[in-house]
This record gives C-alpha cells, structure tokens and sequence, in this order.
C-alpha cells in the first residue's frame, strides 16, 4: 500500500504519465500543492489538462505513476479519498428537471451528509453562493452563471478538503466568473487546497503558482509574476485609428515578429536586448501615411508569455483562393437591419424592442452577461426563431416572411460544436456542403478550399471527436463558409479555446471581413470586443450602449481608475472596499481596478491601508478603461436606473 510521507501536501503527483495511441497525453507529470493553494493549469488545447485532472480524482487509471488527495492513493485507497475532494468536469453535473435546492439535496445524499448536519450547511451553501432567492427555480431555467455556482455549491456540500476544477467558467460573462473567483478565495482562507484548469489567462494570474502544459509537459512552472518574468520581451503598443492597416504593415516589414491586433490597438512583441523596433515602425508607418496616435511600452502579460514559450506556428497553405468570396458587390445596403425586434417566452420579454444595423462587410460584437439575450437575437436573424413582434431585414430578405431565403444566405456557427463526431473531417464538409446545395465538382472544389485555406488537410481523414478544441472551431466555421455567404453569425466561437487558437481564428474573421463579408459575433472575452468594428453591450432584453470601443470607453471618462498591481488580490480588496476614497473595486487580472473620486488622496490612504495589513504593492497608477471596466459599469449604470425606474417584473433576466 503506497502512502505518501506524513508532511504532504494536500495534492500530490509523482511520474503521472497516460498515452493515447501513439501520443504522449500526459508525460511524466509531478505536482505539489499545499493546503490554502490555488495552482493553475494552462495550456492549448489537448495538453493534457483534463485527462490530468480526471487521473488526479481517480477517474482514469495512469499508465505510470501516482496520485495522492491528503497523502492517500485515490487508485488503491477510493473509498478513503473520495470523501476529502470534489470533482467539477467541464459538463455540467446537474439534473435540469430538478430546483436548486433539490439538486442540493441530492448531492447531500450522495456524499450521504447527514441530516442534522445538512439543514445549516444548504443554508449555508445558498446564502455563499448568493442562489437563496432561486431555491424553488429548476436547474435547467438558471443561467450560465447561476449554474456554475449551483455546480461548485453541489461539489462544496461535504465540506471537501481538496477541490479539483476543469476549466469551470468556461462561457460564463466576466460579471459571474468575479462571483465565481470571490468563492473560491474565500475557500482559500478556510485552507481548501484548489487546482484548477483555465483558458482565461487573467484568472491564471490570480492563482497562487501556475504551470504551461504542453503536449503533457511542464514547459515553466512558477508564481504568475515569476513566469511574465521568464520571458526577455517586452509589448511595444501602438494606438491608431487605422490599426488594421498598421498591423498589415509590421507583418509586412517583419515577418517573423509576433503582432495581435486589440480593436484601435498594434501589440508587437519586441525582445530585449535585440534592435529597438520603435524608431523603424514609426518611420514606416509615417511613409506610409498612417495616422499613430500614440505608441508605448508594457511588461507582457501572461497571454503574452503563453504565445510566445509555445511558438507555434501553422502555416495553412493559402496559395489558393482566399478564405472569404468577394462580397463587397452584393446587392443589399445593409447586412442586418431591425426596429423594435422583440421576442416573448409566455410572459418573460427575452428580447425587448431592439434596433439595430450592420454594415456590409463590418465585424460587429453583441456582448452581454448570460442570458441576456444575445443567442435569442442571433437565431431570429437567422430565421431560426420567429419574432413576436417588431420587423427587419438579414441580406435584404424579411425575417418574419423570408427565412428559408435568409438560410441560403447567411453562415451560422452555434455556442455548441454542431458537427458530427462520428464522421471524418472530410466527411462533416461533405453533409454541409450538401445541405447547402453544392454538388460534384463545385462541392469538391469547396472542400479542397476548405482543407488547404485553414491547414486542416492534415486532418482530414480524421474523426471530429479526435480533434482538439480550436481545431473543431476551424472546422464549424469552415462548414459556415463552404456556400459563400455575404453574412456570417458566430455565437460565441471561441468559447473554451486556448489563446493561440482564440488568435488564429480571429486572423481568420479578419481575413473575412475585408473581402465584404458581415461578421456578427456574441463573446464572453472582453478582450475579443476590441477586434469588433462595433459594439452592442445587450442587458436584460435591451441594447443599453452602441458603439466602437473606444466610444464606449469614452462614457467612462468621467471616472479615475487606479490599476493596482499587489500581492494577495483579494485581500487587497476587501481592504480596498472598507476605504471611504473607494467608488467601486473589482478584480483586475492579478490586481485590481479601483474607482476613486480622488487620486491624490485614494492612493495615500490605500498605500496606508495595504501596509498595514501586510500587502505589498508593486505600483498604484491612473489607467484608462478596460473593456471589462466598461462591461460592469454599464451593468451596474443599466441596474440602478432599471431598479430606480421598475417596469413589467417579467422584463430581463437574472
């Protein structure tokens, strides 16, 4: 019988190792993580972060090595273990059909908490995770949030010592993914030890130690701070109002630097100790004729450090035809346009008399907390969804008379991977391509496209189950694209895909764009609004802002936001929260944004307040607004005006 030594930590591997076929899944992985220890997993897809966690909750069997939960086996000893950790994979582990407080229950009962104990911890549970006021309400009517909540509330009944967490706010809006990080800190001071896998980088930076995966293995390992160290780069930014053209001239002169383009925004990877960039791409750009309206330095983030240890890259053939058709002659005048669109569920108002216009050739962002009707507005465009009330137009066809003909027209990607998991890549290409109506030769010449233009030939033969998240991105949107619509309606795409893939793929919704065709796209990543050319913030049923982001930033001008880069980013909190020079805090990454009335002032008395608890800070320094800083004010702004001025009860969602 294997037991660790007495001074464990509370989760353990030693030699974890788990092959598929041929491929390395998981090689030769060792972990310590201690009591009170949040430890972060990241990677691309098919790292090996969930077969990691599965063989750490004793749900698949390594080939090699061991797993330990409080120093014991979770193979040889389960029954012992089971006990000390919860398990939240990526699917939710709810029964739609049942309230909260039954899907509570049960779990009680299978944990087989017992009953004098289980009345003050349900309490407990809901009054935690903020769900008493939907007790009665089922499973399967609360939203992406809620229900992340309930799960991690099902997990917490027993009063787990270790908590193990795949990707677990996957698609859920930056507004529940803060609630959802307030709980797990809070767990953290009650000495739960955390591990969990994540695709948003700003939450890796609030873990305690984080390591990359990549093809099974530990490529650097270390605290957030310590592993943005590791990488001798800087970011040069450069801000312009043509910043796509900006971009397309960096790639152009240096083909080899690493350039992302963030809305009005240039990021160019410039390594230290290499000839400084800036004096050259200023020359250029000024040649050029472009406007720059400001270029500066910034440490790399951790998405920054993600990209660039990993170095990937794939370059899919496109000696081709381009990835998108021309579309800039085609006879509508606007992609999309509505007045007073609403759409009713019995008595609940889910859309509530929107307008709207895309234009041809625009890439335009809903955004908005889950279910706020962003999914509902997207299918009555593409006549999946009649509308009870209201008018409009998709590529000039009605979309109450018309839909049939608006089909025809329009790509439409889904929040779910709706391809065929049984069927080759080549295959799934085929049944749409046939849906869609193209035959013989034109059906194989759109696959051979469809292959070349994205790099998926490699795969082609391939079943779609096998495939790793954001190669099955590429293939759902190639499938959108193989009849050549002038529009395309992607619901929230990237959802749950790793950074380098998230890049990829909208390079590809760039590339979309400036042949004409209209983007219309829902996202939860505050950061991929700024790729949009517009913007349209929904919130309970209604458009509360329209915009460009930098329009929507401007409404923020009003108000200092101090950006706090600390140690312990909750504490720092709470003791930022208790300062009467405080409007609002939030988390920020692995610090803070913090409202103020006063800078001088706030930024005296909070340096006061953190050294006398002990917080140490690295900078407290003025920003700009952030998209996610625009995202909770405007929701906070639409709550106290919807709260101060109530209509119907059954208008908006929680």
């Amino acid at each position: 019988m294997t037991r660790i030594p007495e001074a464990h930590p509370a989760i353990a591997a030693e030699g974890l190792t788990k092959h598929y076929g041929d491929r390395t899944v998981v090689g030769s992985l060792d972990l310590a993580i201690g009591a009170g220890e949040i430890f972060g997993l990241v990677g691309p897809d098919g790292a090996g972060k969930t077969t990691t966690l599965r063989m750490m909750a004793g749900l698949l069997a390594p080939e090699a090595g061991k797993a330990w939960i409080e120093g014991i086996d979770v193979r040889e000893r389960v029954a012992e273990a089971k006990p000390l950790f919860a398990y939240m994979s990526q699917r939710f582990g709810l029964y739609p059909d049942l309230s909260v407080g039954e899907n509570l229950r049960f779990y009680a009962d299978l944990y087989g908490v017992g009953r004098r104990e289980r009345k003050e911890r349900l309490n407990e549970l809901l009054s935690f995770s903020r769900l008493a006021p939907f007790v009665q309400r089922k499973a399967g009517d609360l939203s992406g949030g809620m229900k992340q909540k309930l799960q991690l509330a099902c997990a917490l009944i027993h009063r787990p010592r270790v908590l193990l967490l795949d990707e677990p706010t996957n698609g859920v809006d930056p507004l529940s993914r803060r609630d959802f990080w307030k709980i797990l800190h809070q767990l953290l001071g009650q000495g739960v030890a955390i591990l969990i896998s994540t695709a948003y980088l700003d939450e890796a930076e609030r873990c305690t130690r984080v390591a990359l995966l990549n093809e099974g293995k530990v490529l650097i390992s270390g605290t957030p701070q310590a592993v943005q160290k590791s990488v001798p780069a800087t970011l040069l930014v450069l801000q312009s109002d043509r910043a796509r053209s900006v971009q397309h001239l960096i790639q152009d002169r240096l083909r080899t630097a690493q350039s992302v383009l963030f809305g009005n925004r240039v990021h160019v990877l410039q390594e230290n100790g290499r000839e400084d960039l800036a004096p050259s791409i200023s020359r250029w750009i000024a040649d050029a004729g472009l406007p720059v309206l400001a270029i500066h330095r910034r440490p790399l983030g951790l998405e920054d450090v993600f990209v660039r240890l990993l170095n990937r890259q794939e370059t899919p053939d496109r000696s081709g035809r381009p990835l998108g058709a021309d579309r800039r002659d085609f006879p509508f005048d606007r992609a999309v346009s509505i007045r007073n669109l609403t759409r009713r569920f019995g008595d609940f108002v889910a859309v509530d008399h929107i307008d709207l216009d895309v234009r041809k050739g625009e890439i335009f962002g809903f955004l908005g907390p889950n279910g706020a009707g962003k999914s509902t507005t997207i299918r009555m465009l593409c006549g999946l969804l009649a509308p009870s009330e209201g008018s409009g137009q998709v590529a000039g066809f009605d979309i109450g008379t018309q839909a049939e003909e608006i089909k025809q027209r329009i790509g439409y990607m889904s929040q779910k991977f709706s391809l065929y998991d049984d069927l080759t890549v080549q295959e799934n290409l085929a049944f749409y391509g046939g849906i869609y109506g193209l035959k013989n030769a034109a059906l194989r010449d759109r696959i051979r496209w469809a292959l070349q233009t994205t790099g998926l030939d490699a795969v082609s033969n391939t079943p779609t189950r096998s495939l790793a998240s954001g190669i099955k991105q590429r293939l759902a949107l190639c499938s959108a694209l193989l009849h050549e619509p002038p529009i395309v309606f992607l619901d929230e795409p990237t959802s749950g895909v790793d950074p380098l893939s998230r890049r990829r793929f909208w390079d590809m919704i760039h590339e979309l764009a400036e042949t004409g065709i209209s983007i219309l796209v829902t996202t939860h990543y505050m950061e991929e609004s700024e790729y949009c050319d517009r913007l349209a913030l929904i919130y309970r049923g209604r458009i509360v802002a329209l915009g460009t982001a930098a329009e929507l930033k401007e409404r923020l001008r009003h108000r200092t936001i101090l950006d706090i880069r600390c140690t312990n980013a909750q504490d720092a909190l709470e003791v930022a929260d208790s300062s009467r020079h405080v409007v609002d805090a939030v988390l920020f990454g692995s610090g803070l944004h913090v409202v103020v009335d006063d800078v001088n002032a706030a930024t005296g008395a909070l340096s006061e307040l953190f050294r006398s608890r002990n917080i140490r800070i690295d900078h407290i320094q003025p920003v700009a607004p952030d998209m996610e800083d625009v995202f909770v004010s405007l929701i906070e702004e639409t709550d106290r005006k919807m709260d101060a001025n109530p209509i119907e009860p059954n208008r908006g969602m929680e």
